[in-house]
């Protein structure tokens, strides 16, 4: 007579499994130098955002891009769709200590942004804007590197409304609170000001390598 297997035993032999295999990723990205001090990889894609999912109508959304520009504007959903596109690959370090690795974004790279709205030379900052009052600010610099989007695809379906959907952007040399979800206007400014957690503490920049969590 066999002896009885345990329901549990398939559950526990796929944790191990699993377990292994970040553990194995986890330690490859920290010796090629992608793993960030103090973060830990995750094969998931955590959900953490300030206030709730807001709804998403396509008639009625609107993107609008103001400040220290010559062409401000404002697209609805059907034209923001008309800029030109790119697709990215990049790594995604969250201020909580997980790191998420070669995802693949798809949406309009944000250099295509500064060349619609011919933004001026005074302008060294944006501050981005999302639903629900949330706000983050981000050097201008740093958003016209090559990898900086306004993303609305995620591996390759459309961004689901938990990660930002239908908009987010995606920063990512810098901690995630910086890529901000569902955003919906830039605001090009001389000057650098806080955004929603900028104020509460959390840092001005936010560079993961330097672990640039909060402000001293």
């Amino acid at each position: 007579m066999h002896p009885q297997r345990s329901s549990l035993q398939p559950l526990l032999t796929f944790r191990i499994v699993f377990n292994t295999e970040r553990k194995e990723l986890e330690k490859a990205r920290r010796d090629d130098g992608r793993l960030p001090p103090g973060q830990s990889l995750t094969l998931k894609w955590p959900v953490l955002h300030e206030g709730t999912i807001p709804a998403f109508d396509p008639e009625r959304w609107r993107f609008s891009v103001r400040g220290l520009v010559e062409d401000p504007f404002e697209l609805t959903w059907d034209e923001f769709q008309q800029l030109p596109r790119t697709k990215v690959t990049a790594d995604f370090h969250c201020v909580t200590t997980w790191s998420k690795f070669d995802n693949n974004w798809e949406g309009v790279p944000f250099s295509a942004i500064v060349e619609k709205a011919r933004v001026q030379p005074e302008a060294k900052f944006v501050i981005v804007k999302a639903e629900g009052g949330y706000a983050t600010n981000v050097p201008l610099e740093d958003l016209l590197r090559d990898d900086v989007l306004l993303a609305d695809k995620h591996e390759p379906e459309p961004l689901t409304p938990e990660h930002g959907g239908p908009l987010r952007l995606v920063v990512p040399h810098l901690y995630a609170w910086k890529s901000a979800k569902w955003v919906r206007s830039l605001d090009f400014v001389a000057e650098d000001r806080a955004g929603f957690w900028e104020q509460v503490g959390y840092h001005m920049y936010g560079d993961p390598f330097k672990e640039q969590r909060y402000r001293d």
